[in-house]
């Protein structure tokens, strides 16, 4: 099993994403490969933990626009989520919401790691 297999096995719409890279597999895996540093730049959680919840709101609608391109539903829902409740004040509930995605945000990264 390659990587899109197990992207798709961890609920990333591969076909969805291809698409939006005009059919482009080769694009859509190179922009995939990306994805873990930028994983770990944005840490939405550290910031919430900070109190800097105005970084926090940057770094969700970051990730949530890269997770939207590249159809990592999963992750692209969560950080909608995050997004929605930091606007709304609500930094304690983003962070629960981002917390409950980080195991799979976890298994998307060790994926597209192993192909690196």
């Amino acid at each position: 099993m390659g990587m899109i297999e197990e992207l798709k096995e961890l609920g990333v719409d591969v076909e969805d994403a291809v698409q939006r890279f005009m059919g482009n597999e080769g694009l859509f895996t190179r922009m995939v490969k990306k994805l873990p540093p930028s994983i770990k730049d944005l840490r939405v959680v550290d910031y919430v933990e900070k109190g800097d919840y105005e970084t926090a709101l940057n770094n969700a609608h970051t990730l949530k626009g890269v997770m939207g391109n590249l159809s990592v539903t999963p992750l692209f829902n969560a950080y909608n989520d995050a997004v929605a409740l930091l606007r709304e004040n609500k930094p304690e509930e983003a962070k629960k919401r981002v917390e409950e995605i980080l195991p799979v945000q976890e298994q998307i990264v060790a994926c597209i790691e192993k192909y690196l």
